[in-house]
């Protein structure tokens, strides 16, 4: 799956089953966001960052929302919100870790590595669709964000 050059929602998880159960409660939201899917931390960080084969998306919009898993292969997901966060272009994306369970040093983690949210993935398929929702809703349809235009590049001196 090829990434678009735009997209409302970026998921970043590398198990396919976890995909399409966030993609399901996603695809039925009223907004009909665009969702690109990332595999691994290091796919995410260089669509978001403009960067090796998504060169071509520097100075282009960002997503309004970054899904990102916790546990992800190459690059965790801890990792990559530092990365995102210590970046001009990147640090006002949103993002919401999303965690097995409410183990409180991985919260910490999160919080500490700059996500705006850290949420629990709750067991029970119709509690899980009812979250991933209401986390769309609110991203998406309440939330503020600049990330939507592209990011100011900064001026020589």
């Amino acid at each position: 799956m090829t990434l678009p050059d735009h997209s409302d929602i970026l998921i970043v998880q590398d198990n396919p089953l976890e995909v399409e159960l966030l993609l399901r409660p996603l695809r039925q939201l009223a907004a009909g966001p665009v969702i690109a899917v990332a595999r691994d931390g290091e796919e995410a960080l260089d669509y978001l960052l403009a960067r090796g084969p998504f060169r071509h998306r520097l100075g282009g919009s960002l997503p309004r929302l970054v899904l990102l898993d916790l546990k992800l292969p190459r690059v965790d997901g801890a990792e990559v919100v530092r990365a995102l966060r210590a970046s001009p272009r990147t640090t006002a994306v949103p993002v919401v870790i999303l965690v097995p369970s409410n183990e409180p040093r991985e919260v910490a983690q999160c919080y500490q590595a700059g996500a705006n949210s850290c949420v629990r993935k709750p067991v029970e398929y119709a509690e899980f669709a009812a979250v991933i929702q209401s986390l769309g809703r609110y991203w998406l349809e309440v939330n503020e964000t600049v990330t939507g235009a592209p990011a100011a590049q900064p001026t020589g001196q």
